[in-house]
């Protein structure tokens, strides 16, 4: 079943209504199970379940511990276009911003991956605007093979392919995907994508499934916090997550939690999620899906993240840029996706990760 018919099952539920009802009680019982389901999922995200925010983190902090260790693995973001075809009203890559745009020649590739890897980064994460002009399959395939001589680890995040242009990517050594649904809000979604390829909402539901059949390790989903309301969106992202889970037991699923960041556009959220919402969220998920990776970006500040380490997180990005070919650009050459928030380099990221108890991991597996 594909997860759109899932999805579509609570299309009519009133969540605000049911969380408007949510006792101290059904939020206990539901911390209390071993095995959630989903309203007790809807329980601990709703506003009763603040009350009860150290039990959740405590609880939370012993799951991860249980099923990952005290191990966060550390990757590094590569863009290498900024070019994009869609209108996303709240992105820095829209195209219809007026921002400096670049793609990336080989030999730069090669230049800033010469750099991310002498940081001890051997996760990369490549990414580029959804562009099939100006970044076609053929370009990324040489991207992913010259990343791959580098880096132990090649995740993608690019414009969604069919099942075939995965399993091209994942011949010349992808490992992973990352893609967002952005909102989970149909009627929502086409309001704020009214052109390009993106405003299929369907198709890009369907992304994970299909990297999935193409056997990838890592498939890795989320909703960009602030563009609708917070319960329903983190619900449907887990509900989202075990599908997954359910459906490629072979693959690890991760979740990420990205907050709206200012940006070319100048978007501004229809809702503000607060630090406390976003640890809600991060124990709720764990609690939820026990075995899930769980990602936090240089998007935070620094002493939140440092605050979220016990909590449940499991990979986070380092000495991060948003540029295209930022590592290497003596001078701005693009305009970044959005503002780092937190601008520490890789080694004072792990002193801080040392300094929680914590062991940074620079890999987590090798293929031999």
């Amino acid at each position: 079943m594909p997860f759109y018919d899932i999805k579509q099952q609570y299309d009519t539920f009133d969540f605000e209504n049911y969380i408007a009802g949510v006792s101290d009680k059904m939020v206990e019982s539901s911390m209390q199970k071993e095995i959630l389901n989903d309203m007790d999922f809807l329980n601990l995200l709703s506003p009763k379940a603040l009350n009860h925010i150290e039990e959740m983190a405590q609880k939370a902090h012993e799951t991860s511990v249980k099923y990952f260790g005290k191990g966060i693995l550390l990757y590094a973001p590569l863009y290498v276009s900024n070019f994009c075809i869609n209108n996303c009203i709240y992105c820095g890559f829209s195209t219809k911003n007026k921002i400096k745009r670049k793609v990336l020649s080989f030999e730069e590739i090669e230049e800033n991956c010469k750099i991310v890897s002498e940081y001890g980064i051997h996760h990369i994460l490549l990414v580029t605007g959804e562009s099939n002009v100006k970044t076609p399959l053929s370009y990324l395939k040489k991207c992913v093979e010259i990343l791959k001589n580098y880096f132990d680890v090649v995740d993608i995040e690019i414009y969604p392919l069919d099942e075939s242009g995965y399993k091209e990517l994942a011949d010349a050594g992808a490992d992973g995907l990352t893609i967002y649904q952005e909102t989970y809000n149909e009627k929502l979604y086409k309001l704020l994508h009214t052109k390009g390829a993106k405003s299929d909402y369907k198709y890009r539901l369907e992304t994970c499934k299909r990297a999935g059949r193409a056997n990838y390790r890592n498939l890795n989903v989320g909703v960009l916090l602030g563009l609708n309301d917070f319960v329903s969106e983190i619900f449907f992202a887990g509900i989202h997550a075990k599908y997954l889970q359910r459906n490629f037991p072979s693959a690890e699923i991760g979740m990420s939690f990205p907050r709206l960041r200012p940006a070319a556009g100048a978007y501004k959220p229809k809702t503000i999620i607060s630090d406390k919402n976003l640890i809600q969220a991060i124990c709720a998920v764990r609690l939820f899906i026990n075995r899930i990776n769980i990602t936090v970006s240089t998007r935070e500040s620094k002493e939140l993240r440092n605050n979220l380490i016990p909590l449940g997180i499991t990979k986070m990005s380092a000495g991060s840029s948003t540029e295209v070919g930022g590592y290497a650009e003596k001078r701005k050459c693009s305009d970044g996706q959005f503002k780092i928030n937190d601008t520490a380099t890789v080694d004072e990221v792990k002193k801080m990760i040392y300094q929680k108890g914590y062991q940074p991991l620079m890999k987590d597996w090798t293929i031999l």
